[in-house]
């Protein structure tokens, strides 16, 4: 799979998508981001903002943000 999860170290939202991936064996590969939202730009680039976290699927074309979104997203398609 070609899953890539932006997240910031010690994000709580980052962490539960993590989580979620992890619990369902999904694998994905983390790009840890700068804690400033100025440094942020290859998630911007990517999402068109600069949040964290963000899910990258290639294998099926979807880029999303918020953890609640990535949550169902992994829920219904993933797991």
């Amino acid at each position: 799979m070609g899953l890539t999860l932006y997240a910031l170290d010690g994000c709580p939202y980052c962490e539960t998508v993590e989580e979620a991936l992890d619990d369902h064996g999904v694998s994905y590969e983390t790009q840890w981001v700068d804690a400033l939202h100025s440094q942020r730009n290859e998630v911007k680039r990517v999402s068109g903002q600069r949040g964290v976290p963000v899910l990258v699927d290639d294998d099926h074309g979807v880029t999303m943000a918020e953890s609640e979104n990535i949550l169902d997203y992994v829920e219904r398609t993933l797991a």
